[in-house]
């Protein structure tokens, strides 16, 4: 097994490995489905998938709703590496609170509190994918001696 590095830390011992079956299988799932969780990073990392909706925030412009069906299909990545359990009751508020929005004019008087949530929910939701991708692409197993990023991605799994 090669070494990798994260946040300057070796991990060389397979008994720095987090032995718990519940991780074990997570990341074993997150391994099997970074194919598609890379592609969904690269789709919400290009310009259209990232910039262009902080430039509509900004713009005032409705096109920030679009946001919300991206971060339901990053949450549903996400759900898909632990079905049947739930994710971080903070995380699931923050997704609640930012999609399920409709537009209407009169969201254009109180902006940011109409849009707000819908920003935050996606900031959340690609940050755990982004972490997930670079963790699955990093780790050669879950580890004992956790880099933030990681433990982070096991707060999201009630696994922290």
């Amino acid at each position: 097994m090669a070494d990798k590095k994260t946040g300057g830390a070796t991990l060389k011992k397979l008994h720095d490995a987090d032995e718990r079956s519940e991780v074990q299988q997570l990341f074993k799932n997150l391994v099997e489905k970074l194919p598609v969780l890379e592609e969904l990073l690269t789709t919400y990392s290009d310009d259209m998938g990232y910039e262009d909706p902080f430039y509509h925030f900004y713009h005032q412009s409705y096109k920030v709703y679009n946001l919300q069906y991206r971060t339901k299909k990053i949450v549903s990545a996400l759900q898909s590496l632990r079905p049947g359990e739930p994710l971080n009751k903070w995380f699931m508020q923050i997704v609640q609170e930012g999609t399920g929005k409709t537009f209407s004019s009169e969201d254009n008087e109180q902006w940011l509190q109409s849009t707000r949530p819908i920003i935050e929910a996606f900031f959340h939701a690609r940050f755990f994918l982004e972490i997930g991708v670079k963790y699955g692409k990093e780790l050669d197993f879950p580890p004992n001696l956790l880099p933030g990023g990681w433990a982070a991605l096991l707060y999201l799994y009630n696994l922290r």
